[in-house]
């Protein structure tokens, strides 16, 4: 579907991006200034599966904020989990991302493998209280299963 230049000015205003739309792509930019423009680009595309990989490295709390409400935006979390037909990844490990975007599933993957899965918030409060040490006793349970 073919963006018109009101589409693409409207979302590049949304992520305070509007006077970067000269620029060559990311010359010069900061690594947030990077991740807004990577997020802008995903908007303007629709993808149905957002795919992001630590969008808050790098970027101001402000600024992850002002993400966070875009990618919620797109991953339409207005509306009933049953009507939305986005969906997203977000690998995170600072877990900033998940509490501004209210992830439905969070999983904890260590060498490839998934060590737990389940609320996100439940997730992260445990691993900052416990370390990852938690997250390896849930899956040595699981194998003995």
């Amino acid at each position: 579907m073919k963006r018109n230049e009101d589409d693409i000015l409207a979302a590049a205003e949304a992520l305070n991006l509007k006077d970067y739309l000269h620029r060559d792509m990311n010359k010069g930019f900061s690594g947030g200034e990077i991740k807004r423009s990577e997020v802008l680009q995903m908007k303007l595309m629709r993808p149905t599966l957002l795919m992001l990989d630590e969008p808050e490295s790098g970027v101001d709390f402000e600024n992850i904020v002002l993400l966070s409400d875009i990618i919620k935006e797109m991953l339409e979390k207005k509306q009933p989990i049953v009507t939305r037909k986005r969906s997203g990844l977000i690998i995170t490990h600072t877990g900033l991302i998940i509490e501004q975007i209210q992830a439905d599933v969070g999983h904890v993957i260590l060498d490839g493998r998934i060590l737990c899965s389940g609320n996100p918030h439940e997730i992260l409060e445990a691993i900052r209280t416990h370390g990852f040490e938690r997250c390896v006793e849930c899956l040595e349970k699981q194998r003995k299963r």
